[in-house]
This record gives structure tokens, C-alpha cells and sequence, in this order.
């Protein structure tokens, strides 16, 4: 595993040592459909606490939900593939999603539904 640079934010270092032996990933993520009013941001926080992800579920003005996720490759997929089914009211046409470079990325000191 590459070793931190020292010139990576606090809060990034802070989480690398937290899982050394975990490949740390981050993505966005943009879902479309019925995803507003169904509670579908409380119910990605749900999961992704569950998971043991960081990161943000946020609506955003054209209707669609915009979620950051960072954490372990194997919870982010998780997360991802939950994402395309969403909660029971919700119907989900679309999950775009973008990786990030980790060292870019201002890592939330846990999961907030904005």
C-alpha cells in the first residue's frame, strides 16, 4: 500500500491509519429517479452507517440525490449497488458514479443525510 504523502489533509491521514490494511476508495455518486421525499437520503445514512462508510447524502436542485462515499472498496460497492435499488418508495432510473482521488477529497468525520 503507498505510503501517505505528508502533505495530504489531516482528516485523510486520520482515516488511512484508521484502516491500514484496507484499500480506501472514494466516489460520487448521482442518483436520479423518484429519489426526493421518499427518504431516501435517511436511508443511504442508514446503510452507510451500517457499512461503516463516511461521506454525505445531499438533494440537490434538479431532483436528483448526490452522495459522497468513502471507505473500504468493498463497503463503497455495497453502498453503490443498494444505491440503485434505494428504499421501498423510491424508484431509482440512474446511479452515475465517479471515482476520486482520495487525497482530494475532505473526508466527513462520519455519514450526514444534507
Amino acid at each position: 500500500m503507498p505510503e501517505t504523502s505528508r502533505h495530504a489533509p489531516v482528516a485523510f491521514r486520520k482515516f488511512r491509519n484508521r484502516y491500514p490494511m484496507t484499500a480506501v476508495v472514494a466516489r460520487r455518486c448521482f442518483v436520479s429517479g423518484r429519489v426526493q421525499g421518499v427518504y431516501y437520503r435517511a436511508s443511504t445514512r442508514h446503510k452507510a452507517v451500517e457499512l461503516g462508510l463516511r461521506g454525505y447524502a445531499l438533494n440537490l436542485e434538479d431532483g436528483r440525490v448526490e452522495v459522497l462515499l468513502v471507505g473500504s472498496a468493498v463497503a463503497v460497492q455495497s453502498l453503490i449497488e443498494w444505491l440503485a435499488v434505494g428504499p421501498p418508495a423510491a424508484r431509482v432510473d440512474d446511479v452515475a458514479v465517479e471515482a476520486l482521488v482520495l487525497e482530494d477529497v475532505e473526508v466527513p468525520a462520519g455519514f450526514d443525510a444534507r
